[in-house]
Parts: C-alpha cells; structure tokens; sequence
C-alpha cells in the first residue's frame, strides 16, 4: 500500500521525452483544414497551409506577419532564400503558385499535374519538385525562371520528398509502398526500394550527413529507417496511428514522428544504424503534420478543435484553429 503514492509520485514527476514540452498556443483563427507545416530557418518565418490560403508566423515571436491568399487545397510550402521566392502547391487549381518572401506577392504561377500535394526546392540543381498525388508524377521547375523544366511519371501516389543536397531527391509512394531515389538534373528515377515492413508511407525527411532516411508508415506504425545510398532498410523504431511527418534534428540527433491520433514520438539516433526511443509528446488528436525549426529546436504542429458525433471527418469548430509550439 505504501508502493502507490511513491509511484503516483515518480510518474507526476517525469520528465517530458527529451525535455520537450508545450510552451505556447498561437492562436491563428479562420476556417478550413490544414497540411505541411514549413520552417524557413534563415528567415525566420513558419508556413502553415489552411485550407484556400498560407498563413505566415515569425518563427521567434509567433506573431502572424501575413497571408497568401487564393491557394484553394494547398498542401505545401518550399522557400528558396537564395532567390528571395517561395512556392506553393495549389491543389484545387493544378498549379504551384510563386510568391516573394519578403512581400508575401504573387509573382508567379506553374501548371502542374493533378492535385499537387508535397513541394520541395532542391538547393543543388536550383529546381522546385511539385508531386502530383492525383497525376502520380512530379511537375520539375526551374526556381529562378518560374517555368516548367519536365514533367517526370512516377508510377505511383507520391508523399512527402525530401533532398540530399547533392543532387537526389527521394519521395515515397503511398500506394506501393516504395520509396524512390531520383536524379533531379536528368530528371529521372534511379531506384525503386521497397519499404517492409512498413506499409503506406507518409513522412519523409533526412540526415544528409549519414545518408539515411526516415519514413513514416502507417501501416504497421512503424518509423522506418533507409540507408539512402542502397536502399536498405537498418532500423524500425513502433510509432503512432496516423502518422503523417517526420523531422530529423542534425544537432540533437532526434527523430520526431507526429501522429493523427494526438501524439508525437521521439526517437534518438544513438549511430547511423542504431535507434532509441525517448518518449512520446502529447498533442492533440488531428494534428498529424509538424515543423521544424533547427535553429531553435522548436516544433509547431497545427491543432483545432472538432465538434463530436461528425463521422469519421469531424468538423471543425469555427475559429479554433492554433499552433502548438514544443521545445526544449
């Protein structure tokens, strides 16, 4: 009988996974659901999709310092800080909307295949890979020029993308449970691996240093680690339901992977091939994309409220719509 309040006592007392711990709500407001969350580091400034518009948050304060308006089913965000420009994955119009960092303007616009879903600016070949969910391709751009270099087929349902730096990008496919490493300067597809045991992969992002990709599956629940230069899976680490991004941390050298049923879990890269879970952070239910500041080491992950009794797509309550903001 004496064990019970010790316990109660150790448990009240732990501590968050790897110190992370909410540190603020930023209220946001107006209607419509919500995708990718992008961290632009040197700019500071956080990008969230919300339904027919971008919202735009300074990465430091949290205050909202704009709008980029008439984006109708947007998905994503990329920023290229060298050129002063960002690009927006349009999913409704078929198109990637150009706009200017520092204005928030639109400058631009690209056609692109079906319904856009994750955008990605690849820093080595100066080029924009909007992946077409419905066109199961990728629309190529060139960043400085605001046009269409090629159009690329997939042969498949492509997820989140993620860049080498050295001139490969690599996206998932949800419906083959593949991910594919890709020349972007040709462009072309260099491999197709297999992603078992994980099932329908979600997020993607990297640890350029040592080659590996992480991959969030939902089938199976499982985080699974890629060896970027073959292919091979070396690690699985059990995550939530509903996963939908992962972020990799190079200075603390954790893996976040965020769930839609209100959790995000923390894993430790203890070697290139080894992993160790830290904890998991609760969230709220819904909130499955994040961002990452590696600036800071801060996360923002989008939540709302939802009326109850809605089905399996729930409502959501006018005006609820906030940031939650983790860190250390």
């Amino acid at each position: 009988m004496r064990l019970l309040p010790l316990l109660v006592v150790l448990i009240a007392g732990a501590e968050p996974p790897a110190g992370y711990h909410l540190v603020k709500t930023v209220p946001v407001g107006g209607d419509g659901g919500w995708d990718y969350v992008t961290v632009d580091e040197a700019g500071r400034r956080v990008y969230l999709s919300h339904g027919t518009r971008v919202e735009v948050l300074d990465a430091d304060t949290y205050e909202h310092k704009g709008t980029i308006p008439d984006t109708p089913g947007v998905h994503g965000v990329a920023v290229a800080p060298e050129m002063g420009r960002g690009f927006v994955s349009v999913g409704r119009s078929a198109s990637v909307t150009i706009f200017d960092l520092k204005t928030l303007k639109k400058i631009g616009e690209v056609k692109t295949g079906r319904n856009p879903d994750a955008v990605l600016y690849d820093p080595a070949t100066k080029r924009v890979f909007a992946f077409n969910g419905g066109g199961k391709s990728t629309t190529v751009i060139d960043a400085a020029e605001g046009k269409e270099v090629a159009t690329l087929e997939l042969g498949g349902q492509p997820e989140f993308a993620a860049a080498d730096g050295k001139g490969h990008v690599f996206v998932n496919l949800e419906d083959k449970n593949e991910l594919l490493k890709l020349d972007a300067e040709k462009p072309a597809v260099l491999e197709r691996w297999p992603l078992a045991p994980g099932k329908t992969p979600t997020g993607l992002s990297m640890d350029a240093k040592n080659h590996r990709l992480f991959v969030g599956c939902r089938g199976g629940k499982l985080l699974v680690v890629v060896n970027a230069e073959n292919g091979k899976v070396v690690a699985t680490q059990p995550i939530g339901a509903g996963v939908d991004a992962t972020a990799y941390d190079p200075q603390t050298g954790l893996v976040f992977a965020s769930n839609g049923d209100g959790t995000v879990n923390v894993v430790r890269q203890e070697g290139a091939d080894k992993y160790e879970a830290v904890g998991t952070l609760k969230t709220r239910p819904r909130s499955k994309t994040m961002g990452l500041d590696p600036k800071t080491h801060r996360l923002f992950i989008p939540a709302a409220e939802f009326k109850a009794g809605t089905g399996t797509r729930p409502q959501m309550v006018a005006g609820s719509f906030v940031v939650l903001v983790y860190e250390k």
